[in-house]
Protein backbone atom coordinates (compact mmCIF):
# COMPACT_ATOMS: atom_id res chain seq x y z
CA UNK A 1 0.00 0.00 0.00
CA UNK A 2 1.11 3.48 -1.06
CA UNK A 3 1.65 6.07 1.86
CA UNK A 4 -0.61 8.55 1.95
CA UNK A 5 0.45 12.69 2.00
CA UNK A 6 0.73 14.66 4.40
CA UNK A 7 -0.45 18.14 3.83
CA UNK A 8 1.29 21.14 6.17
CA UNK A 9 -0.98 24.02 6.65
CA UNK A 10 -0.22 27.83 7.86
CA UNK A 11 -3.36 29.15 9.08
CA UNK A 12 -2.75 32.76 9.06
CA UNK A 13 -2.44 34.57 12.64
CA UNK A 14 -5.80 34.37 13.90
CA UNK A 15 -8.67 35.31 11.38
CA UNK A 16 -10.68 32.74 10.14
CA UNK A 17 -10.48 34.33 6.20
CA UNK A 18 -6.95 35.03 6.22
CA UNK A 19 -6.55 30.97 5.30
CA UNK A 20 -5.57 30.55 1.93
CA UNK A 21 -8.38 29.15 -0.29
CA UNK A 22 -6.65 25.64 -0.85
CA UNK A 23 -5.61 25.44 2.76
CA UNK A 24 -9.75 26.04 3.62
CA UNK A 25 -10.45 23.62 1.18
CA UNK A 26 -8.23 20.75 2.69
CA UNK A 27 -8.99 21.23 5.74
CA UNK A 28 -12.58 20.48 4.44
CA UNK A 29 -11.96 17.60 2.35
CA UNK A 30 -9.58 15.92 4.89
CA UNK A 31 -10.70 13.09 7.03
CA UNK A 32 -7.50 12.99 8.94
CA UNK A 33 -6.69 16.57 10.22
CA UNK A 34 -3.70 17.01 13.48
CA UNK A 35 -3.35 19.72 15.61
CA UNK A 36 -1.18 20.99 17.73
CA UNK A 37 -1.79 22.03 21.80
CA UNK A 38 0.63 23.12 24.38
CA UNK A 39 -1.15 20.80 27.17
CA UNK A 40 -3.58 17.96 27.28
CA UNK A 41 -7.62 19.92 27.84
CA UNK A 42 -5.52 23.02 26.27
CA UNK A 43 -7.51 24.43 23.30
CA UNK A 44 -5.93 24.33 20.25
CA UNK A 45 -5.81 27.93 18.89
CA UNK A 46 -4.71 26.09 15.45
CA UNK A 47 -8.20 24.18 15.26
CA UNK A 48 -10.19 27.33 16.51
CA UNK A 49 -9.18 29.63 13.82
CA UNK A 50 -10.46 27.07 11.02
CA UNK A 51 -13.38 25.29 12.64
CA UNK A 52 -16.20 26.63 10.14
CA UNK A 53 -13.82 24.19 7.25
CA UNK A 54 -14.31 20.91 9.38
CA UNK A 55 -16.70 18.93 8.42
CA UNK A 56 -18.51 17.03 10.81
CA UNK A 57 -16.96 13.65 11.34
CA UNK A 58 -13.92 14.46 10.20
CA UNK A 59 -10.91 12.58 12.59
CA UNK A 60 -9.62 15.33 14.42
CA UNK A 61 -6.46 14.32 16.55
CA UNK A 62 -4.64 16.59 19.10
CA UNK A 63 -0.67 16.11 19.44
CA UNK A 64 1.05 17.56 22.74
CA UNK A 65 4.17 20.19 22.31
CA UNK A 66 5.07 21.61 25.68
CA UNK A 67 6.14 24.76 25.93
CA UNK A 68 9.66 23.28 27.59
CA UNK A 69 13.08 24.32 26.70
CA UNK A 70 14.44 20.85 27.36
CA UNK A 71 15.60 19.54 24.37
CA UNK A 72 15.44 15.66 24.56
CA UNK A 73 11.57 15.94 26.58
CA UNK A 74 10.85 18.19 23.13
CA UNK A 75 12.36 15.60 20.61
CA UNK A 76 10.17 12.84 22.32
CA UNK A 77 7.14 14.80 22.02
CA UNK A 78 8.25 15.37 18.13
CA UNK A 79 8.78 11.60 17.40
CA UNK A 80 5.73 10.57 19.12
CA UNK A 81 3.46 12.71 17.37
CA UNK A 82 5.69 11.95 14.09
CA UNK A 83 4.43 8.29 14.75
CA UNK A 84 1.00 8.90 15.36
CA UNK A 85 0.90 10.79 11.85
CA UNK A 86 2.76 7.93 10.31
CA UNK A 87 0.40 4.93 11.09
CA UNK A 88 -2.12 6.96 9.40
CA UNK A 89 -0.06 7.86 6.32
CA UNK A 90 0.70 4.05 6.33
CA UNK A 91 -3.26 3.27 5.91
CA UNK A 92 -3.05 4.68 2.50
CA UNK A 93 -5.06 7.96 3.89
CA UNK A 94 -3.85 11.23 3.32
CA UNK A 95 -4.06 13.53 6.39
CA UNK A 96 -3.68 17.52 7.28
CA UNK A 97 -1.38 18.72 9.95
CA UNK A 98 -2.23 22.49 11.05
CA UNK A 99 0.10 25.07 12.69
CA UNK A 100 -0.20 28.81 13.05
CA UNK A 101 0.86 31.46 10.86
CA UNK A 102 3.12 30.44 7.94
CA UNK A 103 4.06 26.91 8.23
CA UNK A 104 7.91 27.70 7.57
CA UNK A 105 8.41 29.82 9.96
CA UNK A 106 9.27 29.36 13.82
CA UNK A 107 6.69 26.59 13.34
CA UNK A 108 6.74 23.35 15.40
CA UNK A 109 5.65 21.82 12.06
CA UNK A 110 9.49 22.43 11.30
CA UNK A 111 10.69 19.62 13.69
CA UNK A 112 7.62 17.47 13.37
CA UNK A 113 8.83 16.97 9.60
CA UNK A 114 12.50 16.10 10.63
CA UNK A 115 10.96 13.23 12.86
CA UNK A 116 8.44 12.14 10.31
CA UNK A 117 11.12 11.59 7.57
CA UNK A 118 13.57 9.71 9.92
CA UNK A 119 10.51 7.29 10.04
CA UNK A 120 9.70 7.80 6.40
CA UNK A 121 12.88 9.58 4.32
CA UNK A 122 10.24 9.74 0.66
CA UNK A 123 7.42 11.23 2.24
CA UNK A 124 5.32 13.27 0.18
CA UNK A 125 4.75 16.52 2.31
CA UNK A 126 2.80 19.20 0.60
CA UNK A 127 3.42 22.48 2.77
CA UNK A 128 0.89 25.87 2.17
CA UNK A 129 1.83 29.04 3.68
CA UNK A 130 0.44 31.50 5.42
CA UNK A 131 0.08 34.98 6.30
CA UNK A 132 2.79 35.64 9.09
CA UNK A 133 1.13 37.31 12.18
CA UNK A 134 4.00 39.99 11.40
CA UNK A 135 2.64 40.37 7.70
CA UNK A 136 -0.72 41.13 9.66
CA UNK A 137 0.46 43.52 12.42
CA UNK A 138 1.31 45.56 9.34
CA UNK A 139 -1.55 45.99 7.78
CA UNK A 140 -3.60 46.39 10.86
CA UNK A 141 -1.21 49.57 11.70
CA UNK A 142 -0.47 50.45 8.48
CA UNK A 143 3.12 49.61 8.81
CA UNK A 144 5.50 49.67 6.11
CA UNK A 145 7.49 46.65 6.77
CA UNK A 146 10.58 47.15 4.08
CA UNK A 147 11.15 50.20 2.24
CA UNK A 148 14.02 51.04 -0.56
CA UNK A 149 17.10 49.03 0.89
CA UNK A 150 16.43 48.90 4.37
CA UNK A 151 17.05 45.85 5.70
CA UNK A 152 14.26 43.91 7.81
CA UNK A 153 15.63 41.54 11.19
CA UNK A 154 13.32 38.88 12.29
CA UNK A 155 13.98 38.16 15.63
CA UNK A 156 12.63 35.55 17.75
CA UNK A 157 13.14 36.70 21.63
CA UNK A 158 14.79 34.82 23.91
CA UNK A 159 15.65 35.35 27.85
CA UNK A 160 19.00 36.91 26.26
CA UNK A 161 18.26 40.25 24.39
CA UNK A 162 21.11 41.17 22.87
CA UNK A 163 19.73 40.27 19.48
CA UNK A 164 17.17 42.95 19.63
CA UNK A 165 19.73 45.09 20.55
CA UNK A 166 21.93 44.51 17.74
CA UNK A 167 18.73 44.05 15.39
CA UNK A 168 17.83 47.63 16.72
CA UNK A 169 22.04 49.27 16.02
CA UNK A 170 21.49 47.46 12.64
CA UNK A 171 18.51 49.60 11.59
CA UNK A 172 15.52 49.56 9.43
CA UNK A 173 12.51 47.40 10.56
CA UNK A 174 13.06 44.89 13.14
CA UNK A 175 9.87 42.26 13.69
CA UNK A 176 9.89 41.05 17.41
CA UNK A 177 8.28 37.79 17.23
CA UNK A 178 7.69 35.07 20.23
CA UNK A 179 7.45 38.33 22.84
CA UNK A 180 5.72 36.14 25.72
CA UNK A 181 6.85 36.99 29.28
CA UNK A 182 10.03 38.96 28.39
CA UNK A 183 7.34 42.03 27.15
CA UNK A 184 8.55 44.19 29.92
CA UNK A 185 12.32 43.60 29.59
CA UNK A 186 11.99 43.99 25.47
CA UNK A 187 10.26 47.57 26.73
CA UNK A 188 13.16 48.56 28.62
CA UNK A 189 15.45 47.69 25.56
CA UNK A 190 13.14 50.12 23.62
CA UNK A 191 13.28 52.37 25.71
CA UNK A 192 17.03 52.54 26.73
CA UNK A 193 17.80 52.66 22.47
CA UNK A 194 15.36 54.96 22.34
CA UNK A 195 13.40 53.25 19.71
CA UNK A 196 9.96 53.06 21.02
CA UNK A 197 8.81 56.10 18.96
CA UNK A 198 7.18 54.66 15.93
CA UNK A 199 7.01 50.61 16.93
CA UNK A 200 3.47 49.04 17.05
CA UNK A 201 2.66 46.14 19.19
CA UNK A 202 -0.47 43.90 18.69
CA UNK A 203 -1.48 40.50 20.63
CA UNK A 204 -3.64 37.66 19.06
CA UNK A 205 -3.94 39.63 15.65
CA UNK A 206 -7.45 38.83 13.96
CA UNK A 207 -9.32 37.00 16.78
CA UNK A 208 -11.96 38.46 19.32
CA UNK A 209 -9.52 39.77 21.56
CA UNK A 210 -7.26 41.57 19.42
CA UNK A 211 -5.29 44.01 20.84
CA UNK A 212 -3.84 46.82 19.38
CA UNK A 213 -0.92 49.40 20.80
CA UNK A 214 0.97 52.15 19.27
CA UNK A 215 2.04 53.74 22.50
CA UNK A 216 4.57 51.29 23.32
CA UNK A 217 5.00 53.35 27.26
CA UNK A 218 1.33 52.25 27.59
CA UNK A 219 2.79 48.78 28.20
CA UNK A 220 4.45 49.07 31.02
CA UNK A 221 3.94 47.67 34.01
CA UNK A 222 1.25 45.18 32.56
CA UNK A 223 1.45 41.32 33.70
CA UNK A 224 3.32 38.39 31.98
CA UNK A 225 0.18 37.28 30.01
CA UNK A 226 0.29 40.46 27.97
CA UNK A 227 2.91 39.10 25.39
CA UNK A 228 1.43 35.56 24.76
CA UNK A 229 0.66 35.26 20.92
CA UNK A 230 2.11 39.10 20.08
CA UNK A 231 4.64 40.53 17.68
CA UNK A 232 6.37 44.11 17.70
CA UNK A 233 7.23 45.82 14.96
CA UNK A 234 10.24 49.01 15.25
CA UNK A 235 10.81 51.17 12.93
CA UNK A 236 14.53 52.45 13.65
CA UNK A 237 17.25 54.16 11.82
CA UNK A 238 20.95 52.81 11.20
CA UNK A 239 23.52 54.18 13.30
CA UNK A 240 25.58 57.21 11.46
CA UNK A 241 28.83 55.39 11.59
CA UNK A 242 26.83 52.23 9.49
Amino acid sequence: MSLGKLYGIGVGPGDPELISVKGARLISDTKHLFVPIARVKKKSVALDIVKKYVKEGTNVKELVFPMVTDKSELNKRWDESARIIADTLESGEDAVFLTLGDALLYSTYIYLLRSLRKIHPDVNVITIPGITAFSAVAALTGFPVGEAKEPVTIVPTSDDLQAVRDAIELGGTVILMKVGKRLQNILDVLEEMNAMEGSVFVANAGMESQRLVTDLRKLKGENDQTGYLSTILIKTKARPDK
